[in-house]
């Protein structure tokens, strides 16, 4: 059996047996990490009022203190020691040693030649940290992905950084690594799909077969690091804006061309991840709501459930 947990919409959803229960209800939920060693154990990122810890299956929450900026942009918990890793707006990346306990900047990220460069068009002004992604092998490797502004990469669990990685998108919104191949690491970005076979240290465009190139969701099967999926628009406007965002999801297997498997959407997926219990199983969260299951790989698709509009982060777990 498979847990569900939904970020957006204000709130958390925990989903289970199609039972949706809510919780952290207009605080702007919009980015969740579960513990890999105790998948009772979540963090909630929210827009605006700091991040959020359940131990219990997001059953209760405790508001964690310590992270400088209330907008937490990204969240991710190291599957190789633990460590905690928060992104917040304006870009500026934490870490917990304590399970979130006391957290302390990485404040030489914020100290790269690129930073000043990095701007969010619809706020220009400022940046976030879109996507952090942990090395299965390595505790010191981090690689943080900027919107807008790149890839960087630490080989010494964030206390130094290497700037924006070669051949890595600009426009950052996702990152995935997988467990079987450690120096294996995936981006999804505005302007296409990348790959690194050093673990971020340098990228390949890796999109051919995508005829929409804004990439936003990503996920891998999780016993297949060769089985990769992607949403995309033509479009940030498509993508965000009020109307039909005509989008896709793609898939690529064993390296080959990307090719739809489910076409002229008219909300738009934000959030892929793959089902732990089944190879080749996947979910998809729209920004209306709805979720979807695909038990086959994409060629076929059903509802679970819909929970409140607004839906940015999916994390699926054995229940």
């Amino acid at each position: 059996m498979t847990r569900l947990y939904a970020a957006g919409g204000k709130a958390v959803a925990v989903i289970e047996d199609s039972r949706v229960e809510t919780a952290l209800d207009g605080r702007g939920a919009r980015c969740v990490a579960v513990d890999p060693e105790d998948q009772d154990t979540l963090y909630v990122g929210t827009s605006d009022e700091g991040l959020f810890k359940s131990e219990d299956g997001g059953g209760s929450w405790d508001k964690l203190s310590g992270i400088e900026h209330p907008r937490i942009t990204a969240v991710a918990v190291s599957p190789a020691d633990g460590a905690v890793y928060a992104g917040t707006e304006p870009s500026a990346l934490f870490v917990s040693r304590d399970k979130g306990g006391s957290w302390r900047e990485l404040e030489n990220m914020r100290h790269l030649p690129s930073a000043p460069t990095w701007s969010f068009p619809p706020r220009p002004w400022t940046s976030h940290v879109r996507a952090i992604a942990l090395s299965h092998a390595d505790p010191a490797l981090v690689v943080s992905g900027i919107e807008l502004g790149g890839v960087v990469r630490s080989t010494d669990g964030g206390e130094t950084w290497q700037d924006q990685r070669p051949g890595a998108q600009a426009d950052c919104h996702a990152l995935a690594a997988h467990r079987n191949v450690p120096d294996l690491l995936y981006e999804a970005a505005g302007g296409g799909f990348a790959q690194s076979r050093d673990f971020g240290d340098s990228w390949e465009a890796a999109d051919e077969g995508m005829g929409c190139r804004y990439v936003w969701g990503l996920a891998v099967d999780a016993e297949d690091p060769t089985l990769v999926y992607a949403s995309a628009a033509s479009g940030p406007g498509q993508a965000h804006g009020g109307g039909p965002s005509d989008a896709t999801i793609y898939r690529r297997v064993e390296g080959g061309q990307w090719e739809p498997v489910l076409e002229g959407l008219a909300a738009f997926p934000y959030a892929l991840c793959s089902d732990p219990e089944a190879h080749g199983a996947l979910y998809a969260g729209f920004g209306d709501g709805m979720i979807l299951y695909s038990p086959a790989a994409g060629e076929s698709w059903g509802e679970v459930v819909r929970v409140p509009s607004g839906l940015q982060a999916l994390a699926a777990v054995s229940a």
